[in-house]
């Protein structure tokens, strides 16, 4: 694990990506009539999905594992509400 990656994906999230966990069913190979299932998570960017969209794309072009089909879901962890500037702090003893 690098250790900047928690400042990377304040970037990415402030960016305006947001997490997306997708769960993939695929069918096992030797074994056509068994499903099974597959989680996966990236920060991506709504409503395209271009990184969700490459992951598939890389699993039927590497995995031998037909897929069946594909739920996801995104949320982004900053919203802009959630989210502001401060330029300054008042203690009081």
């Amino acid at each position: 694990m690098r250790t900047d990656q928690g400042a990377s994906e304040t970037r990415l999230m402030l960016q305006g990506y947001g997490l997306t966990t997708a769960e993939l069913y695929y069918r096992m190979p030797d074994y056509r009539h068994v499903l099974n299932s597959f989680i996966w998570q990236e920060y991506d960017l709504a409503p395209d999905y271009p990184e969700l969209f490459r992951f598939i794309e890389f699993w039927q072009e590497k995995i031998e594992g037909p897929l069946h089909s594909v739920r996801f879901c995104h949320r982004k962890l900053i919203a802009p509400g959630e989210w502001r500037n401060v330029v300054g702090e008042f203690r009081l003893h």
